[in-house]
């Protein structure tokens, strides 16, 4: 047998942590090794610890679990962090992966699907649950906004630039050399 799964939680609830931790202890192949109560802690910790896996919330006091996952690949860049959220807003989950998550699921995930997805990440391999899957494919899908500026000429531009730095008509004409 391989050695465990080394996981660390992080959420700011401790019945969600002491819930996780209960859960997972019943399996041989992973081992919960701390828990944290906010991001700033799972920073620390993810330093001095070094989890394979970070089961992370996103909305917690002091370092939200976005930011915490940003300096968390730089501090142990061998963890790899799972989201563990209630939130699927389309911004949250692009914010997520682009900080270095490796999976986002919702908590409303069944256990076999939460001990497949620790295991995925254990490996590096990535896991979304559907509602984030349909986020991202929204994000990614949705019409861009149109660019204002790319339609306009030089003269145009040029133009708009000294009426950015407040000049008046009068020294925008004798400027660009205009009756």
């Amino acid at each position: 047998m391989s050695d465990p799964i080394r996981v660390l939680i992080v959420d700011d609830h401790s019945i969600v942590r002491e819930g996780l931790r209960l859960l997972l202890e019943e399996e041989e192949r992973i081992e919960v090794i701390g828990e944290a109560s906010n991001g700033a802690e799972a920073v620390s910790m993810a330093a001095d610890m070094r989890p394979a896996v970070i089961l992370m919330d996103l909305v917690m006091p002091q370092m939200d679990g976005i930011e915490a996952t940003k300096n968390i690949a730089e501090v142990s860049p061998e963890s790899n962090v799972l989201i563990l959220t209630s939130f699927s807003e389309d911004r949250r989950v692009p914010d997520a992966i682009q900080a270095g998550a490796t999976g986002y699921l919702l908590k409303d995930v069944l256990k076999p699907d939460l001990l497949r997805a620790i295991e995925a990440a254990s490996r590096g391999e990535p896991t979304l649950h559907p509602e984030a899957q349909r986020a991202l494919m929204r994000r990614v899908s949705a019409p861009k906004e149109p660019d204002l500026l790319s339609g306009l000429t030089k003269r145009e531009m040029d133009v708009l630039k000294l009426i950015a730095n407040g000049r008046s008509n009068k020294e925008i004409a004798g400027s660009l050399l205009l009756t």
